[in-house]
């Protein structure tokens, strides 16, 4: 007997499932928004060149990133910040997001 059962909703859902985790550049890319307030992500990477824009495009193209403003110095560059989604896809380990405003300071007792 042969066997009947197609395959190919099988391979494109494992197919589709690992185009829906970020790659190692874009993983850490978003990850440096986790402890910046607002979930700012960067315009540099580490080593201080600038982030190439596939990896904001595909980050933005997945949700996983959105536009925030426009730089008005250098309009080109797109400021971004993190997601819920891309909270999510980077894992339950990833922090809380940090607060958009500083805490105000407490009055000391005279």
């Amino acid at each position: 007997m042969t066997d009947t059962h197609d395959d190919s909703d099988d391979n494109g859902r494992r197919d589709n499932d690992a185009a829906l985790r970020p790659t190692d550049p874009q993983r850490r890319y978003l990850e440096r928004g986790l402890t910046q307030p607002g979930g700012k992500l960067p315009l540099f990477l580490a080593d201080g060149r600038e982030v190439p824009a596939r990896t904001v495009e595909a980050c933005l193209a997945h949700g996983w990133a959105e536009p925030w403003f426009q730089n008005p110095i250098k309009p080109g560059w797109r400021v971004c910040r993190l997601t819920a989604k891309g909270r999510a896809v980077l894992g339950p380990a990833a922090p809380a997001p940090a607060r958009d405003r500083m805490p105000r300071p407490r009055r000391r007792k005279e």
